[in-house]
């Protein structure tokens, strides 16, 4: 059967023009080439499945594998590129790398998968398999990858944090590859201590009871082989009213001006209210202003501070005499 084949090829090559049975001319040579790339297109062209990977992040490893590979005895050269630039070759079993690559890829002679390490946002596109077989056939295949920024979010409490009664706990979210983890406070490195506590894996950060010295700005770094990303979290911590305090003379002479002001140590900042020797006078900032004093205004005058987040107050008093 093979020997008519070759014999009737040879006779086409030797009379590549004959006439049909109506006298036209047929060029049988054209038709030899015309039925050579019809065999070539469905015999040795073939598409390789290569399921696309999810997003990674920097940092991350991707693994390219493609859907029932032929066997490996029957791979003459493989060949994985990035868009058109080559990222390895494998030729009778030996393997060229491009040196941008160097350390970052694995292949898998036996699934033709490659692994790509420590990636980078430049690494986002389409990558291809092409396979060359013994026998002269190719196999190709592609398909894409996205590569994501390395990202880290903190989350705390929601709730108001009150000194000496809350606890807060802060827990950073992110994706990769991370090598290593670093906490800081208002840019100074966050150490443990009794009411500081770090997880195992380093992700969280539980404070309890909280302190007004825990207010400020928690810093959490993540750090991967390819870069890092820092968030950020601000903690307040309320507190007080404390060391309330009245500013004014003591006596005056009849007809003078008095002015007394109160302040309190407090966050958030404290609500007054004043009393005159027992009695509500109504006034509720900061300051009481008596414009032309006389003997009635004699007396004790008290002023309460009150914080309404942690809902405690403190009163202190002021005598006034007046001359």
């Amino acid at each position: 059967m093979q020997r008519k084949v070759v014999t009737a090829v040879d006779s086409l090559i030797a009379h590549p023009h004959v006439s049909d049975d109506d006298g036209g001319v047929i060029d049988q040579r054209r038709a030899l080439t015309e039925a050579d790339s019809v065999f070539q297109k469905c015999v040795v062209q073939k598409k390789a499945m290569i399921p696309e990977p999810p997003n990674k992040e920097e940092g991350d490893s991707v693994v390219f594998t493609p859907n029932n590979p032929p066997p490996s005895t029957s791979i003459l050269i493989a060949q994985w590129f990035f868009g058109t630039t080559p990222i390895l070759t494998v030729a009778s079993g030996v393997t060229t790398e491009n040196p941008e690559y160097k350390d970052r890829v694995f292949f898998d002679s036996n699934t033709l998968a490659l692994e790509l390490r420590n990636l980078r946002l430049s690494d986002s596109g389409i990558y291809r398999l092409i396979v060359t077989t013994t026998a002269g056939g190719t196999l190709t295949g592609e398909t894409s990858l996205q590569v994501e920024k390395l990202s880290v979010r903190l989350t705390g409490p929601e709730e108001p944090l009150i000194e000496g009664e809350s606890s807060a706990n802060i827990t950073s979210e992110g994706n990769g590859n991370i090598i290593s983890v670093q906490w800081m406070k208002d840019n100074s490195p966050l150490s443990p201590s009794n009411s500081i506590i770090f997880s195992p894996d380093f992700r969280s950060v539980s404070i309890s009871p909280v302190q007004r010295s825990d207010s400020g700005e928690y810093q959490c770094k993540y750090t991967n082989p390819v870069s890092s990303e820092t968030a950020t979290y601000s903690l307040i911590i309320n507190y007080g009213p404390e060391d309330v305090s009245i500013k004014g003379l003591g006596e005056v002479n009849s007809g003078a001006p008095v002015s007394l002001s109160c302040s309190a140590n407090s966050v958030p900042s404290a609500s007054f209210r004043w009393m005159f020797n027992g009695t509500d006078t109504g006034v509720t900032t900061d300051t009481y202003t008596i414009d032309k004093t006389d003997f009635t205004h004699s007396g004790d005058y008290d002023c309460t501070a009150w914080n309404n987040v942690t809902n405690r107050s403190a009163t202190q008093t002021h005598a006034l005499l007046v001359k």
